[in-house]
């Protein structure tokens, strides 16, 4: 049973398409990976899933839990179980505490995160403390499916490997998107399916995620115009 399904999905941005005949399926507890360059839409499909207004459906839609949610506004997104870690999160002059208070679904119990706590969110954090107060309130949200968009951009090896296994071991049983251009979070996750975007759809899809990569990272980006691999669902 799929718990996300997008179906032909076009988008435009500012009047320019973004996204063309869009397709992914996600079922319920799978890890998906989606691999492509910068400016290939993976951030407009990001913000399409979320629901900013910006992010125009011209056609297709988005199934999440079998009810159609493509019109419905951000919240109530969020509330049927959908939820982000941001690459570039905005500050918030409110301490991680309080926020957490009003949105928390679910008790967190984190060693070591007590003086973050008492700070307004994302002011004067580092790169590292902006991801953790992110996955943070994801754990705290309780959702069904999350996304991480570029995880593992601005950490170095020592905070990426606490992240990912942070998420992993809070967020074993939910379903996850994680959208990077790098790769480096795959040394932690083993994803279900590994998807490749560019200009605007999925050109590949597959369950071998380990040579989907390799072959990204011999040849780059340029390699997957022409090489189809795909493995049927």
């Amino acid at each position: 049973m799929s718990l996300l399904k997008i179906d032909n999905l076009e988008v435009e941005v500012d009047g320019k398409k973004v996204l063309n005949k869009l397709n992914l399926e996600m079922g319920k507890g799978e890890t998906h990976v989606l691999l492509g360059p910068n400016a290939s839409g993976k951030s407009t499909l990001l913000c399409t899933l979320l629901g900013f207004s910006k992010y125009k459906i011209k056609a297709g839609k988005i199934l999440f839990k079998d009810e159609d949610i493509s019109d419905i506004e951000i919240e109530e997104r969020a509330q049927r179980g959908i939820a982000a870690v941001y690459q570039n999160p905005p500050a918030i002059n409110i301490k991680l505490s309080k926020l957490l208070d009003k949105i928390r679904k679910k008790n967190v119990k984190i060693e070591g995160i007590e003086s973050l706590m008492q700070r307004n969110v994302n002011i004067g954090f580092s790169g590292g403390e902006r991801k953790f107060s992110e996955v943070i309130q994801v754990i705290s949200l309780d959702p069904d499916l999350i996304i991480l968009d570029e995880l593992d951009a601005g950490l170095d090896v020592e905070n990426l490997e606490r992240l990912c296994l942070l998420i992993k071991e809070q967020l074993n049983d939910k379903t996850i998107l994680l959208i990077t251009h790098r790769g480096k979070a795959l040394n932690y996750f083993k994803p279900d399916y590994a998807h490749v975007m560019l200009d605007g759809k999925i050109t590949c899809s597959s369950k071998d995620w380990e040579k989907i990569w390799r072959l990204i990272e011999e040849n780059g980006y340029e390699k997957c115009k022409t090489c189809k691999l795909s493995s049927a669902r």
